[in-house]
């Protein structure tokens, strides 16, 4: 495995007082598969082992959500955060506003965001993951419960103010979102999908929170392995059924190929710094203005070495414009192709 680093870069988060590590670990998978979007048999003992791993790695954060295995993995990491003295914990990020039937493991969840539901969320957050405060609290989604932005957002900032929560953010939110939030009180946070293949962000929110101060943390900068450069149709047709990612439209057909074209192009960049493609993958994601982290996901212990090298990885003008040509070239995806565009 990687040798234990002494330290690892960090960017503060927005305006709040945190200094994250420019990678933190998203936790998705160690929810397992009993769950809409679970991503097949996952080993709790493995989880756990994984958590601690990276915190000896100099990883900071941890990234989770009750909805991971509807409520599965935010309790792994309760287990994982029992494991180490108070002084060695790494912050923790969770987020609310997602309902699931328990008499429907697989069913799609529901976005349900009034004030009370959300104060029973913050609740249970605080029980499974075994904490006194949740370092960042993100409404996971819009919600379809009708709820206007300014009614939860007004909550959140009340969470905030009380101590429940140390910072306030929205993820998956548009600019229009963001800005009726700032005006109820200050957004700590945005948390946007954000990926050699999924662009859009680059050209809308990101640059509203770098004018706002608004801290950026990107999540599935592989594209859900995808740009990890271990993908291959042959790899696509072997994932395990219980795997959302089984018969998605990102992993078949045409734009499978027009993906993997991209992976290419990101495996050549890796080869010339000697670094695994996904370390090149996140390490894209980082080059943009704006951006203060991103969120990545492992499985087991050995992962870290696919990826830990992006937060110190510095990506050439030459290389930038190798991927974006790519980029351009495969027709995958839409958005800004490189920094500054």
């Amino acid at each position: 495995m990687t040798p234990l680093p002494t330290s690892l870069p960090t960017s503060r988060l927005g305006r709040t007082d945190m200094e994250i590590t420019r990678v933190g670990l998203g936790t998705l998978a160690m929810g397992g598969a009993e769950w809409v979007s679970g991503r097949g048999h996952q080993d709790d003992q493995e989880s756990v082992k994984t958590l601690l791993r990276a915190v000896e790695l100099g990883i900071n954060w941890l990234d989770t959500a009750p909805i991971y295995g509807r409520g599965h993995a935010e309790r792994v990491v309760g287990r994982a955060l029992r494991e180490l003295p108070a002084a060695d914990r790494p912050l923790v990020f969770t987020k609310g506003g997602l309902h699931w039937d328990e008499s429907d493991p697989k069913g799609e969840p529901r976005r349900v965001t009034d004030p009370r539901s959300l104060r029973r969320e913050v609740e249970g957050s605080l029980r499974r993951l075994g904490v006194e405060r949740i370092d960042l609290y993100q409404m996971h989604w819009p919600p379809t419960d009708g709820t206007p932005v300014e009614v939860y957002w007004e909550t959140f900032v009340e969470l905030r103010d009380e101590g429940k929560i140390r910072a306030a953010g929205l993820s998956n939110h548009d600019v229009p979102m963001l800005r009726s939030a700032e005006e109820i009180g200050h957004v700590d946070s945005h948390q946007p999908p954000f990926s050699a293949l999924s662009r859009q962000a680059a050209a809308d929110t990101i640059p509203w929170c770098a004018a706002h101060g608004t801290g950026v943390i990107v999540y599935a900068p592989m594209e859900s392995g995808l740009l990890s450069g271990a993908f291959s149709r042959e790899r696509v047709a072997a994932l395990d059924p219980g795997d959302w990612r089984h018969g998605h439209p990102d992993f078949t057909g045409e734009r499978l190929e027009r993906n993997l074209r991209v992976a290419d192009a990101l495996t050549e960049v890796a080869q010339r710094h000697g670094v695994p493609t996904s370390a090149v993958a996140v390490a894209w994601t980082l080059a943009f203005p704006g951006v203060t982290a991103a969120i990545v996901g492992a499985k087991n212990p050995g992962q870290f070495d696919g990826w830990l090298s992006a937060a110190r990885l510095r990506l050439s003008p030459d290389d930038l414009s190798l991927i974006a040509a790519a980029i351009t070239a495969s027709g995958a995806g839409a958005g800004p192709v490189r920094p500054g565009d």
